[in-house]
C-alpha cells in the first residue's frame, strides 16, 4: 500500500525529521501538538496540526484515541510514532491497524516481547545471544527485592520492565541506601511507566555501551547497519554517541553485529530497530532492544549514507528493504552531540523558559525542534537540538564537532553546551578510554567553565559596541551626542575612569559584570574599565555593516558583531559570545537577600516538601523535592537559618523562580 498521507504522532525534531523526508517521496506530512506545542516549531514547519489535547503528555501525545481521530480525521494513509510517547506501545499498533491504517514500526507481538525488559531478555536468551546475569524475573516487592540485591552482593542496577531512553535505572551501592534507592526505583517507575516490576542485574562497573541498528522486513529478512558507540552517559542516558565504535576489535564488533540480527531474525522483525549490549573485557552482553528509530540515527546515515526515515516508510509500504548486507558499507565517522536546555553543574536538571536567543554553526547538520523564541517546557523533553558531524576519520569529526559547539549560542536557558565542548576535548575520551559511568567520575572537571584567556577582550568589546550603538539612551553615536551621556566631563580634569559610561553585562544567566567604557581617545582608541577599575585599551573599526577589526595590545582580531536590542552577539573564526546588558547596578545587593529565599529551579511538581515553618536549616538541607520532566530534584537552602514562609504544599504545580520558602537569619549568626 502506498502511503499519501503520513500522520507524524510525536513533536519536537524527530517529527521535523520525519516530515522532511516524507515530503521528498511525495508524502503528505500532518502533525499533532499539544496545548502547550500550539505555537511550536514541528507544527510551523509540517504546516497542518491537530490539536489532541492539553499540555502534559498523559494527556495529549500518550491518548491513543486521540491521535487516531487525529489520522482518521486527515485521512492518514499511515502513523509514524517517532521515538518515546506511543513507538513502543502494543495497544496503540493495534489499534492503528484496527482502524485501517499501517503502523511504521513492528508489529504489536513485537512490540509485546521487546517493550517489557524481562521478556526481552528471555527472547535473547532463546536467540543464543548472551545476557548480563542476575535474579530471575520482574520483582515489585521491596523487600523481596532488598533480599535479592543482598544476595547478589552490591552493585546492583534496578531497571523497571518498562524503562527506555535511559530512565527507569537506578544503581544500588551500598546497604545504608538500599530502601531509599529500591522505593524511590519503584515510584519512579510507577510514575513513568505505568508498572513497578523491576530487574536486578549484575552491574558492570567499567563497560562500554554499544548498539547495532538493525532493519527488517518483516519476512525474517533483517539486516544491520553498523554499530553506533553510546559509551558517554549521564543519569543513563546518552550524551554523545559515534558511528563507527571506535577502539574496539573488528571481530568483536562483527560478532556483535551477527547476534543482533540472528535475535531480529528469530522474530521475524518488522521496521528500525536498535539492539543495545554492554561491552566489558572482551565480551558482550545483551542490554535492550529499542524497536522503534533512535534519537541517534542520524550517525548511521552519516557513516552509510543512508536515508533511515525513508527505508523506514518504504518497509511499511511493503516494499522490502531493497538492500542486501553487502550492499551497505561504513564510511568516515560520524559523531552527534545533544544539546540539551539543562544545567550540568546543578545535576544536570533541567532548564525551562523562552529561547531568547539560539545560533547554530554552519557547515553541520542540525536537526533541532526549537528556535528562538521557542519555549521549553516542563512537559517534555528538553533537547534543543542535535549537532551531527562526519570526517575521514574519527580524530576529525571530533575536532568539528568541538569547533561547531563552539559557535553555539543559546540564552535565556541553560545549557549544557561548555560541558559538551568539554566532553569533545577531553584527552581520556580521544583515547576512548571511558565507561558508561565515566563522566560521574569527571563530573567536577568537566562542569567546571572554562578558563578563557580572552574574556576580558570579549567583553571589552562587548561593551565598546553596545555603547556606540547607542542603545544606552537613544542615540546613534555617543561620541558625536555626547551631551546624551550622564556621566560623560570631558577635560575638566577627571580621572578617565570617572568619565565612563556605565553597562552592566551579562555572560551568562548568572554572571553580570559593570564595566565603564571611557570616551574616545586619538586614533580612535576606548578604554574600557572592570569592576576593580583595571584598564583594557583596544580601538574598534567597523569595515563593512557588522564586520570588525579589533586592535588590542599588538593583537588584530577579527569579528562579526551584532546588536540587537539588549543582545550583542560577537563571532570570530573559532568561537561565538553572547552578552546581555542590563541598567547599570542591576544587581547590586541582589546576591545577599537572594539566598536567603529558596526559588524553585524550574516549573513543575512538588513531590514533598521536607521542612517545616520554624524548623533550623543548614547551609544545604533539602527544602522540597520537585518533579520536573521526569527528574526528581532536591530544592535546597542555600544559606542557614530558620525556615519561614513556606507557600507550597505536596502536589503543588509551581513555576520557575517562584519563592518557595525564605530562610530567616538566627540570633547567632547576627552577633
Amino acid at each position: 500500500m502506498q502511503i499519501k498521507t503520513l500522520l507524524i504522532a510525536n513533536r519536537g525534531e524527530i517529527a521535523c525529521r520525519i516530515a522532511r523526508t516524507a515530503r521528498l517521496l511525495g508524502i503528505t506530512p500532518v502533525g499533532v501538538h499539544s496545548e502547550a506545542d500550539a505555537n511550536a516549531l514541528h507544527v510551523r514547519d509540517i504546516g497542518r496540526s491537530i490539536l489532541i489535547g492539553a499540555g502534559p503528555a498523559s494527556e495529549s501525545y500518550l491518548k491513543i484515541d486521540a491521535v487516531i481521530d487525529a489520522a482518521k480525521r486527515v485521512g492518514a494513509d499511515a502513523i509514524h510514532p517517532g521515538y518515546g510517547f506511543l513507538a513502543e506501545n502494543p495497544d496503540f499498533a493495534n489499534a492503528v491497524e484496527a482502524a485501517g491504517m499501517i503502523f511504521v514500526g513492528p508489529t504489536a507481538e513485537t512490540l509485546d516481547r521487546f517493550g517489557d525488559k524481562a521478556s526481552a531478555k528471555e527472547a535473547a536468551i532463546a536467540a543464543g545471544v548472551p545476557v548480563v546475569s542476575g535474579a530471575a524475573g520482574a520483582k515489585s516487592d521491596p523487600d523481596e527485592i532488598a533480599a535479592g540485591v543482598c544476595e547478589m552482593g552490591f552493585p546492583v542496577l534496578l531497571k523497571a520492565v518498562g524503562g527506555g531512553g535511559g530512565r527507569g535505572q537506578r544503581l544500588v551501592e551500598n546497604e545504608a541506601t538500599l530502601m531509599a534507592d529500591i522505593e524511590g526505583a519503584l515510584r519512579e517507575a510507577k510514575s513513568t511507566f505505568g508498572s513497578e516490576g523491576m530487574l536486578l542485574e549484575r552491574f558492570l562497573p567499567a563497560a562500554r555501551h554499544v548498539e547495532v541498528q538493525i532493519a527488517g522486513d518483516g519476512a525474517g529478512h533483517v539486516v544491520h547497519l553498523f554499530e553506533r558507540d553510546c559509551t558517554l552517559q549521564r543519569r543513563h542516558q546518552k550524551v554523545i554517541e559515534e558511528a563507527p565504535a571506535w577502539g574496539l576489535p573488528r571481530d568483536l564488533l562483527d560478532r556483535i553485529a551477527t547476534d543482533a540480527v540472528k535475535l531480529g531474525e528469530s522474530l521475524k522483525y518488522r521496521g528500525l530497530g536498535t539492539v543495545e549490549f554492554l561491552v566489558a573485557n572482551g565480551e558482550y552482553f545483551f542490554l535492550e532492544v529499542n524497536p522503534r528509530i533512535q534519537v541517534e540515527h542520524p550517525v548511521t546515515e552519516a557513516i552509510t549514507g543512508l536515508d533511515l526515515v525513508a527505508l523506514h516508510l518504504g518497509i511499511a509500504e511493503g516494499s522490502g528493504l531493497g538492500l542486501t548486507q553487502d550492499d551497505i558499507t561504513c564510511t568516515g565517522h560520524a559523531v552527534e552531540a545533544r544539546l540539551y536546555a539543562e544545567d550540568p553543574a546543578n545535576q544536570f536538571a533541567p532548564s525551562t523558559g523562552q529561547i531568547t536567543t539560539l545560533s547554530l554553526p554552519d557547515g553541520v547538520r542540525i536537526d533541532s525542534g526549537v528556535e528562538a523564541g521557542d519555549e521549553v517546557s516542563p512537559f517534555y523533553d528538553p533537547m534543543i537540538s542535535k549537532i551531527i558531524v562526519h570526517g575521514d576519520d574519527r580524530e576529525t569529526a571530533l575536532a568539528k564537532l568541538a569547533e561547531a559547539l563552539d559557535h553555539c549560542i543559546v540564552a535565556g536557558v541553560e545549557t549544557n553546551r561548555d560541558f559538551l565542548t568539554a566532553l569533545t576535548r577531553d584527552p581520556e575520551f580521544a583515547k576512548m578510554n571511558v565507561h558508561t559511568r565515566w563522566i560521574d567520575t569527571r563530573l567536577d572537571a568537566l562542569t567546571t567553565p572554562p578558563v578563557d584567556e580572552m574574556a576580558d577582550l570579549w567583553r571589552a568589546v562587548a561593551a565598546v559596541l553596545f555603547v556606540s550603538n547607542g542603545r544606552c539612551d537613544g542615540t546613534t553615536n555617543p561620541w558625536v551626542k555626547r551631551s546624551a551621556f550622564t556621566g560623560w566631563r570631558l577635560n575638566v580634569g577627571d580621572a578617565l575612569v570617572d568619565a565612563g559610561q556605565r553597562v552592566t553585562l551579562m555572560s551568562t544567566g548568572r554572571d553580570s559584570e559593570e564595566l565603564r567604557v571611557g570616551p574616545i581617545g586619538s586614533g580612535g582608541e576606548f578604554t574600557v574599565f572592570d569592576a576593580d577599575e583595571t584598564p583594557l585599551s583596544l580601538t574598534c573599526e567597523e569595515l563593512e555593516t557588522g564586520r570588525w577589526r579589533v586592535n588590542h595590545n599588538g593583537e588584530t582580531l577579527m569579528l562579526d558583531a551584532r546588536v540587537n536590542g539588549d543582545a550583542i552577539e560577537l563571532s570570530a573564526s573559532d568561537a561565538r559570545r553572547l552578552f546581555h546588558a542590563a541598567p547599570p547596578l542591576a544587581f547590586a545587593g541582589a546576591a545577599a537577600s537572594a539566598e536567603r529565599v529558596v526559588e524553585s529551579p524550574l516549573t513543575g511538581l512538588i513531590v514533598d516538601v521536607v521542612v517545616s515553618d520554624g524548623d533550623e536549616i543548614a547551609e544545604g538541607d533539602v527544602i522540597a523535592i520537585l518533579e520536573s520532566m521526569k527528574l526528581e530534584i532536591s530544592i535546597k537552602a542555600a544559606a542557614s537559618g530558620i525556615a519561614s514562609n513556606i507557600s507550597v504544599t505536596k502536589g503543588m504545580m509551581v513555576d520557575r523562580g517562584q519563592a518557595i520558602a525564605e530562610i530567616i537569619s538566627n540570633e547567632s549568626e547576627e552577633e
